[in-house]
């Protein structure tokens, strides 16, 4: 296959992005802001079926802004609500819609992109939007694996979990956008906007070998790194639950709500369903040469990478509205085991207490009866 024909085949084309190098082979980042193709394989605007592509892809992507800004801007307006009555979990959705909805609002430049065939959005546009991808989506993954770390914590060390104040996860949510802005930045820096053939272009600045060993890298962050740390929770956490049933009532009682585990696993399956395609699209072109596949499959192929990471962030708010009901949950049940806990040592001590009077009492009776019953008679007499 040409190189023409790759890079048009590979992601939904955009005339933003549009070289006529092979430094274009570079630029396969999602496929909603890096479409590539040469100036030859542009899709044409008289031409019927890619009009009809373009019509396609543009109505379901706009479909997902609506339907996912309204479902995260929602949670997020719940979240801020329930926030003030503290709760761990909430802080780390509000993460999370924040993250999906960001991602989100690069819908309507992208589409625009598609229906217009020019880029207006500058060398800024260029940078924001490639970095805006990778940003949430590190953002996204690495908010997932700090919640099922602290899921797992609240099994092993309860107490230490109740103990952590809403100061200190605001504070890893903090580190958690400057951790992924820190591994976004040399896309932000490295990208500009040229101008070739009366074209706009938005074109990488380092080489393909540069280019390569970063996208694996963000590959090992995004999805391997986080993936065996949760995949290491769950089984370990899945031991514990094995164990907990031959184990007291006492002890069952003890563990988090399961619905709540659950819920959190759903939404990181999801995240890798909707994701791992894109790296495995991605990492395919960067490892090998060419494919056996026509333009035309791979052009669906893009369509529908692209279709995938964006449901994700449509997915999700449907997801934390269940998480945040069984979370809610799981606190009334946890306020009122500890309301029943408190009520009984209350009890237990109140009763100590009058026990402790009543032998006092009954002890100073006897020791009164023995003293008056050995009293010397010769005192009586005289």
């Amino acid at each position: 296959m040409s190189l023409t024909e790759e890079l048009e085949s590979h992601f939904p084309a955009t005339p933003s992005m549009v070289t006529d190098t092979g430094e274009d082979s570079l630029f396969r980042i999602r496929s909603n802001v890096s479409g590539n193709a040469t100036g030859d394989g542009m899709l044409a605007a008289g031409s019927t079926e890619d009009m009809a592509a373009i019509c396609t892809i543009g109505t379901i992507l706009s479909l997902m802004c609506v339907i996912g800004v309204t479902g995260n801007v929602y949670t997020l307006l719940v979240m801020c609500h329930y926030l003030r009555s503290s709760a761990s979990m909430y802080i780390y959705i509000i993460n999370l819609a924040l993250a999906d909805l960001l991602y989100l609002l690069t819908i309507p430049f992208i589409v625009g992109t598609y229906f217009i065939q020019k880029w207006y959005f500058g060398d800024v546009g260029c940078r924001i939007l490639f970095s805006l991808d990778f940003l949430t989506m590190h953002a996204s993954i690495f908010t997932l694996t700090v919640m099922s770390t602290e899921r797992y914590f609240a099994v092993l060390k309860p107490l230490d979990t109740v103990k952590r104040s809403k100061s200190y996860r605001k504070a890893i949510a903090v580190v958690i956008w400057l951790v992924s802005l820190l591994l976004t930045l040399p896309m932000l820096i490295m990208i500009q906007l040229v101008q070739r053939d009366n074209k706009s272009i938005c074109l990488p600045t380092w080489s393909k070998l540069s280019y390569k060993v970063y996208l694996t890298i963000l590959f090992g962050t995004s999805i391997v790194g986080p993936g065996v740390i949760i995949g290491y929770l769950y089984i370990r956490l899945a031991k514990i639950y094995w164990v907990s049933q031959t184990a007291s009532f006492k002890q069952t009682k003890r563990l988090p709500n399961q619905k709540v585990l659950y819920l959190i696993f759903t939404i990181v399956l999801v995240f890798w369903a909707c994701f791992l395609p894109f790296w495995i699209w991605q990492l395919l072109f960067q490892y090998y040469e060419s494919f056996p596949l026509s333009p035309k499959v791979m052009k669906n192929i893009n369509y529908l990478t692209t279709c995938l990471t964006y449901s994700n962030s449509c997915i999700n708010p449907f997801l934390y509205t269940l998480l945040t009901k069984n979370y809610r949950e799981y606190l009334k049940n946890r306020q009122r085991s500890l309301s029943s806990t408190s009520g009984y040592f209350q009890r237990r001590n109140r009763f100590q207490r009058i026990s402790g009077r009543s032998l006092s009492t009954s002890s100073q009776h006897c020791t009164e009866t023995y003293v008056l019953a050995h009293a010397p008679l010769g005192n009586s007499t005289a």
